[in-house]
């Protein structure tokens, strides 16, 4: 067992990370994000005046998780709008910037409607831009209010399936603020049982081949002053064998309507040693990440991205680490396998907590009940 860190005082509370927030200086109104891809080493500001600039902070990951990529293009159509820009163009560039997120085409789609509807009415193009900000703005409350009921649902399911005891968690890629309006999906459990003093461990995997989980959760759990470690991907099954982990934590970027879960690739050989080992494995995510229109994980497009990110490693900062294109580690024109996400079946998984409450065992049934109350739910 890993030698436990220093508890933070009684009470701590770090500052509130400012991951994307909307400015208007003189200039015109920009979409400001926090740039992930140079997270730990610099807080660096990206500043996006237009939706090209946003579909490419997207595509390299600078802004990234599910509900946050719901965000960002909602405001996205926002800006799109407020500058004067083509929104149907702006539409269709960010709705493909990234096909695995379910929350991104949501976003964008539900801004886009309620500008729609505006000029629909003849308001003006100032009116239109307004209301399309407001819906946006709405979008990022609710992300906000939707993560806090997810840590306290999940606080609940834990106590239940691990009662009177402290946790060992392991989580995999980032799910806290960093991904979210609020603190997060499956880091905000682990944060909110933090709190109460139940977390004795939170396991980060480091999330290869981008790191997710050593760049950014380490980040966040040690801005947090949780105590945490963090492994290797492949040491996560010794870890299983030596009875040090209590449950499995991991968000979503897409949930098919059978309860099949596509999130960052490493997910699903979590689940498999989760299952052997008899620990709870437990998703994490907001209801707006369901996809009831894709029927099961079969059917969920799952992103490939560059081989570069496997053959080459780069700096914290996002840039190479020679010079080049990044310090080579395989032999040149290796052929590579990268995809974004694997896909999680549902008999694979405990149970799946939204800010509606959580379902256990996941079922079809059951997960369409919960859209279902989700929806006649007004969440401000």
């Amino acid at each position: 067992m890993a030698d436990q860190d220093a508890q933070p005082p009684v009470g701590f509370e770090p500052p509130g990370l400012s991951v994307l927030r909307w400015d208007e200086p003189p200039e015109g109104p920009v979409l400001v994000l926090l740039d992930q891809t140079r997270l730990p080493a610099e807080e660096v500001e990206l500043v996006c005046t237009d939706v090209p600039a946003l579909v490419q902070a997207i595509r390299t990951l600078a802004v990234r998780g599910a509900p946050l990529l719901g965000i960002a293009g909602g405001y996205g159509v926002a800006l799109a709008a407020a500058r004067g820009y083509n929104v149907a163009e702006a539409v269709g560039l960010l709705e493909g910037a990234r096909p695995t997120a379910v929350n991104l085409g949501y976003g964008v789609r539900r801004v886009a409607a309620a500008h729609q509807e505006a000029a629909g009415k003849g308001q003006g193009d100032a009116a239109s831009a307004a209301a399309a900000l407001a819906e946006a703005r709405a979008l990022h409350r609710e992300d906000a209010r939707a993560s806090r009921r997810m840590a306290e649902y999940g606080e609940v399911l834990l106590e239940e399936l691990l009662p009177g005891r402290g946790y060992q968690l392991l989580t995999h890629c980032n799910t806290g603020a960093l991904v979210s309006g609020g603190e997060g999906t499956a880091f905000a459990v682990a944060l909110r049982v933090h709190r109460k003093g139940r977390l004795r461990r939170l396991w980060v995997d480091e999330t290869r081949p981008l790191l997710q989980g050593a760049r950014l959760t380490a980040y966040e759990a040690a801005r947090n002053g949780l105590a945490y470690s963090l492994l290797t991907d492949n040491a996560a099954g010794s870890l299983f064998a030596a009875g040090e982990v209590d449950a499995v934590l991991i968000g979503a970027d897409r949930i098919a309507a059978d309860g099949s879960v596509a999130n960052k690739v490493g997910s699903y050989p979590l689940a498999v040693l989760a299952k052997y080992h008899h620990v709870p494995f437990i998703v994490v995510a907001p209801t707006t990440t369901v996809d009831l229109e894709t029927p099961d994980g079969t059917s969920i497009i799952v992103e490939q991205r560059s081989g570069r990110e496997v053959t080459e490693l780069t700096s914290p900062q996002g840039v190479s680490v020679g010079g080049g294109g990044g310090m080579v580690v395989a032999p040149l024109g290796a052929p590579v396998y990268n995809p974004a996400f694997d896909v999680t079946p549902s008999e694979l998984i405990t149970a799946i907590v939204t800010e509606e409450g959580a379902i256990s065992p996941v079922t079809g049934v059951g997960l369409a009940e919960l859209c279902a109350r989700s929806s006649q739910v007004t969440i401000g």
